[in-house]
């Protein structure tokens, strides 16, 4: 396949893709299918390679309608999804933390004399360049600006495959929050929803065409 393919099969992905509202409850996603649009999501880039998240597969039926029920927005999709997934946000992605250096000692593989020389500027950037350090809640935003990031390639690889996706920000976050916490599944305030995901096989196709504003109206080049 040449470049020129290449690009209309992608753009052909994006159009393909709508915020899916009800699945055919019939249609399951393999797991070889469902393996690779999670790995799309563990293989997505973060700000300073921090990967502040985590997937919940939701896979409990008692769990699915305790979440249906304070979740306006996912009522068609929780039903009958192929796979509904949470993304986490972790609330503790500070440059100092146990997770990030962990992260950078056994996962990155950071030799010590280079994080030592690393931590100063993360702190820098953490504090001064993006004042995370204001509030609890600035610092978990950031981490959960990251989530979408991870939340888009998931989407964008399940369209490529012919998957249907929907995003989900339609619910009551205290409510959700106190779910999953009880449900012992956000490791005891170490994470937080970020955002909600269905995937699945659409019963409907979208009743118009995919519309967007104009290229001239979303950019402006700066010369």
């Amino acid at each position: 396949m040449n470049n020129k393919d290449k690009k209309q099969e992608i753009l052909d992905a994006f159009t393909f893709r709508h915020a899916t509202k009800e699945f055919d409850p019939t249609k399951k996603i393999s797991d070889e299918d469902f393996q690779f649009i999670l790995e799309t999501g563990r293989l997505s880039p973060s700000s300073v390679g921090y990967e502040p998240w985590k997937f919940l597969v939701i896979e409990n039926d008692d769990l699915k309608k305790k979440l249906k029920a304070v979740s306006w927005g996912a009522q068609g999709q929780i039903p009958t999804a192929s796979h509904f997934v949470i993304i986490l946000a972790r609330t503790d992605a500070r440059y100092d933390s146990e997770y990030v250096l962990d992260l950078q000692k056994n996962v990155k593989k950071v030799p010590d004399d280079v994080l030592k020389t690393l931590m100063p500027r993360y702190k820098d950037f953490q504090e001064n360049d993006f004042h995370l350090f204001e509030s609890e809640r600035a610092l978990f935003d950031w981490a959960s600006k990251q989530s979408y990031i991870a939340l888009g390639n998931m989407m964008t690889s399940a369209a490529q495959i012919g998957i249907d996706s929907c995003p989900i920000e339609g619910f009551n976050y205290d409510q959700v929050h106190e779910i999953l916490k009880e449900e012992g599944l956000l490791e005891e305030a170490k994470y937080d929803i970020s955002v909600m995901v269905a995937f699945g096989y659409r019963i409907h196709e979208p009743k118009r065409e995919k519309t967007r504003r104009s290229m001239d109206q979303v950019v402006q080049w700066v010369k």
